[in-house]
């Protein structure tokens, strides 16, 4: 058996796509899942399951055939994570209060080297194959630098978590 995490992108935001942590943990039990727990209402799962394939596209038709709705679903382990926050390239006060905007996939070398050429006083942004890091001095509701934009501009789908969120994900699922 083995433990995974499940980010799922825009449930429970401004609103939208609403769905009770208890639901969604039903629903996981229901397609098979054990071990299941939530974190938070922002669509953050941990679960095992003795199957290592196909969790992200299980969960999302799930979701889609209960609610109806679209959900991306990136499924990571808890070592991925880890290697993710392990190499946030930012200092220790950085890293403690920036985002971490998972991407489903990588983005291709011509998006990614437009990118480069966009800066914003207050704001920093590190791409890595996995993910984007980001800090902001402002508040990051304000920021330009959010989701959206790298989604646009990458045109990619991509997730996005702070650092306390991971480092509970983690600690949940080991």
């Amino acid at each position: 058996m083995k433990t995974y995490i499940a980010l799922l992108r825009g449930i429970n935001v401004g609103g939208h796509k609403k769905i009770l942590m208890k639901d969604l943990r039903a629903l996981f039990e229901r397609i098979g899942y054990s071990e299941v727990a939530s974190y938070i209402q922002s669509g953050n799962m941990v679960f095992s399951s003795e199957s290592d394939t196909e969790h992200d596209k299980r969960i999302s038709e799930a979701i889609e055939e209960a609610y109806g709705w679209d959900v991306p679903v990136l499924v990571k382990t808890s070592d991925e994570i880890k290697a993710i926050l392990d190499e946030c390239p930012f200092p220790k006060e950085k890293k403690e209060s920036a985002y971490f905007m998972l991407l489903f996939k990588q983005p291709v070398k011509e998006d990614i080297e437009r990118l480069k050429t966009f800066q914003f006083q207050d704001e920093e942004f590190v791409l890595s194959p996995k993910c984007i890091y980001f800090y902001s001095a402002v508040d990051p509701g304000k920021s330009k630098l959010n989701n959206n934009f790298f989604e646009k501009k990458l045109k990619v789908t991509a997730t996005t978590r702070n650092f306390r969120t991971l480092q509970k994900l983690v600690e949940l699922s080991d």
